[in-house]
Order: C-alpha cells, then sequence, then structure tokens
C-alpha cells in the first residue's frame, strides 16, 4: 500500500478530478476490506475514510464499494477503477523510490539493526559501504535479538534491519531473503554418539535451551513438542553465548544455528557439531527497510550481504563443520 494520507484534504478536487490522496484511500479499503481496518492503516478516523470514498463516488458519478456488505466489496465500477488505481500508484511509488535516492546523499543519518549472531562479520561491512554511498551521513548501528530488532524497524527506531522476525504488518516493508539456515545438534566433547538411540543419549545429557521468551527458544521448545520430545528443563539463556558455555561446561546439549555457532567460535573445541537425528527445522534471515523510503539501497545491501556470507561466513562454518556443508543456504534474488 502507499503512504497514509492527510485527513483534512479531500479525495478530488473542486474540478471533480481524481487524486493521488483518493486512489491511496480507495486501495486501502479494497484490500482492508473494512472501514476500521483501513482507517487503522491509514492513521484516520472511520468517518474520514467513508468522506474521502463519498467524495470519491460523487466525483466518478457512481458507487464503487457495496458498503452494507461485510467484508466491504466493490461494485463493478470499482473493479474497473481498481485496475487503474494499482497503475497509477505504481508508476508514483516507481517516481518517489527515483526521487529518493536523489536525495540519499544528504540523509543526515541512517539508524541500522542487525541479530547479534551477524553482528561482528556485517556490521563493519555495512558501515563502510554506507558511508562511502553516503558520506555525510551518521551510521547508528543496534544489534540484538530479532524480535528486538524487528520491533525498532517497527516503531521507526531502525530504517534497515537485518533479522529472523518478519513484522506483522509486512505489507508495509521492503522484504529480501538473505539466508536460511537449519539447526544443529551441538553436545558437549564426546558425550554423544552418532547413529545411536539419541533419545536414550540426549535423556541422559541437560539440556540447555534459549529462553522460550525470544524467538530462537520457542521455535526449538515447537519443534521439540513436535516430535514428540519432552526433555527435562535444566537450563534457561538468552544468547547463545551462555547457551554454547553452559553445554561444554555441563557435559549437555541443545539445537542450535551455524551463525550462533560461529559467534561462539572459542568453545569449538569443548562442543560436538552434529546433524539433527530427527525431523529438522530452519530460520530465514532477511534484510527489511520501510517500503519505498531508501530507494535501491536495501537491494544494494542486500547484494553485498549474500556476497559477504558466500565468501566468508559460509566457508567459516563449513572449516568448523565439515560434513554439514548444507546447513547455510545463501539466498538468490528473489524478493518477498
Amino acid at each position: 500500500m502507499a503512504n497514509p494520507v492527510e485527513p483534512a484534504r479531500l479525495t478530488a478536487d473542486a474540478s471533480g478530478r481524481l487524486t493521488l490522496r483518493g486512489l491511496r484511500v480507495f486501495i486501502a479499503l479494497e484490500e482492508a476490506r473494512s472501514l476500521g481496518e483501513a482507517a487503522k492503516f491509514l492513521n484516520l478516523s472511520k468517518s474520514n475514510v467513508s468522506q474521502h470514498i463519498t467524495a470519491l463516488e460523487a466525483s466518478i458519478g457512481t458507487r464503487l464499494f457495496d458498503r452494507q456488505q461485510k467484508p466491504v466489496t466493490l461494485t463493478p465500477a470499482g473493479q474497473v477503477l481498481s485496475l487503474h488505481a494499482h497503475r497509477i500508484l505504481a508508476m508514483v511509488s516507481v517516481a518517489e523510490a527515483s526521487l529518493a535516492e536523489l536525495s540519499l546523499a544528504g540523509l543526515p543519518q541512517l539508524n541500522f539493526g542487525i541479530i547479534d549472531d551477524l553482528d561482528t562479520s556485517l556490521t563493519p561491512v555495512l558501515a563502510a559501504s554506507l558511508q562511502s554511498q553516503m558520506p555525510k551521513c551518521f551510521i547508528r548501528t543496534f544489534s540484538g535479538r530479532s524480535d528486538q530488532v524487528t520491533a525498532r524497524l517497527a516503531a521507526r527506531e531502525t530504517d534497515i534491519a537485518v533479522t529472523a522476525s518478519i513484522p506483522v504488518d509486512m505489507h508495509r516493508f521492503h522484504v529480501v531473503p538473505l539466508l536460511r539456515e537449519k539447526f544443529v545438534l551441538v553436545t558437549a566433547k564426546g558425550s554423544y554418539t552418532r547413529g545411536g538411540d539419541w533419545r536414550a543419549q540426549l535423556s541422559e545429557l541437560p539440556f540447555v535451551q534459549y529462553s522460550e521468551a525470544m524467538p530462537m527458544g520457542q521455535l526449538v521448545a515447537t519443534h521439540l513438542k513436535r516430535i514428540g520430545f519432552h526433555p527435562s528443563r535444566k537450563f534457561s539463556f538468552e544468547t547463545s553465548r551462555s547457551v554454547i558455555a553452559t553445554v561444554a561446561k555441563t557435559g549437555g546439549w541443545t539445537l542450535t544455528t551455524p551463525l550462533s555457532i560461529l559467534d561462539t567460535l572459542r568453545f569449538r573445541d569443548q562442543i560436538d557439531i552434529c546433524p539433527l537425528p530427527f525431523a529438522g527445522v530452519s530460520r530465514q534471515i532477511y534484510l527489511i527497510s520501510r517500503m519505498d523510503e531508501l530507494g535501491s539501497l536495501p537491494d544494494l545491501l542486500a547484494k553485498q550481504f549474500r556476497q559477504l556470507l558466500q565468501e566468508e561466513v559460509v566457508p567459516d562454518f563449513e572449516a568448523a563443520a565439515p560434513d554439514l556443508i548444507d546447513a547455510l543456504e545463501v539466498s538468490g534474488d528473489a524478493l518477498l
């Protein structure tokens, strides 16, 4: 969808011509199919949305919506306008993106958020790339859990985010897949034998889990329930460093990702990294920005990040776990 509209301006001007503002309200109601939901997206009241649609219908001379139906539906005339409205606003978005690119050179500050697991490897490259493209721009970075990074993006405290969590209202964001990583089994050195009875072996070892208050912990907990394995709860932590360190110190085990392991390589000699002995689970890492605000910059950074991941991060994990080379897969050029 397009950007929010100003409530004080009517849909058609005095001559009865259509306006971009009116078309944006029209598309918002078409997609939301509810005055209340459209109003929420546009930051307007329901009465304001209704007034915009009434003015649009008056300028055209026919009804565009059947507002008595629940959900709201397009009339035949509304279906015709829909085809033209989407084309017009798509062209406007391209023009706005081009103009945004012209203004990036003078951007005073850019806020960037990234998950902890990639902070060390990607943030320096990001800063160098952005400084070369926007020499007058101050780059401010934040690293944390994926839900924290995404929350900052949704709250406009971050302009670009590298995260495993997609915003709930993803239609407002530009989402570029970067990497898919499979979860692996990490055990204390010599405490687990591949090919044996994994249920019996893991049941005898302390389970070191990620806190279920964070996305990683929720994903692991859900997957273990799905396969019917319920290990006794011993420890819970919010950082990969604490999880891996406790596995090494207590002779325990955990499920984690390749990126999390690369962030804790100082424990490499104290752990074994194995493929999951049961059904697999994975997570996707994305680069996300707000729609139509930074021109081609997000796609350019995504391309650079993918190259860095392929050239440095993937080989580092292959060196740490040579028999798990398929656990990291850099994404192609498809967009969500």
